[in-house]
């Protein structure tokens, strides 16, 4: 049994890497944001073929949504903006789920204060998401993004 344990504990560290490339998030561009209004901000998502992750608002309570949340300093967040979700069906619920596959995109409005410090910062957000291929859901992870905004008169 001990050896069984070790075993284990040896092997898994290998089997994790390959989960972690099954969601991505390309660097988004420069964003250039004036003073008093809102600016939008779009990331692009990368999921590998089959597999998929709940969408913001799943089938049921117990799932895990994606979540985009932002660290916006000096910026506010007015909202943000999932894409249309697909229902799936998988052998493992008996009914179906709301899902994102494939690539998509997520959209965050922050509004720009008239009182914003000028001048050029990066803004934090992460992604939380838990992927799920037709038979097994591995554990949630969170991406980071990390978005450069210019902000101006």
């Amino acid at each position: 049994m001990r050896l069984k344990t070790v075993l284990l504990a040896l092997i898994l560290p290998l089997l994790l890497p390959a989960q972690m490339n099954l969601l991505s998030v390309a660097p988004p561009p420069k964003l250039t944001a004036k003073r008093g209004t809102t600016a939008e901000a779009k990331l692009n998502v990368q999921l590998q073929n089959g597999y998929h992750v709940n969408s913001n608002k799943p089938a049921d309570e117990y799932l895990i949504p994606l979540r985009l949340t932002w660290t916006a300093e000096s910026l506010v967040v007015d909202g943000t903006t999932y894409p249309t979700p697909k229902m799936e069906k998988y052998e493992f619920s008996q009914k179906p789920l709301s899902v994102y596959t494939g690539d998509f995109q997520i959209a965050t409005k922050f509004k720009v204060p008239s009182t914003a410090p000028l001048g050029m910062k990066v803004i934090s957000g992460k992604l939380r998401y838990q992927a799920c291929s037709h038979k097994e859901c591995f554990p949630p992870k969170s991406v980071e993004v990390k978005l450069p905004i210019d902000i101006v008169n």
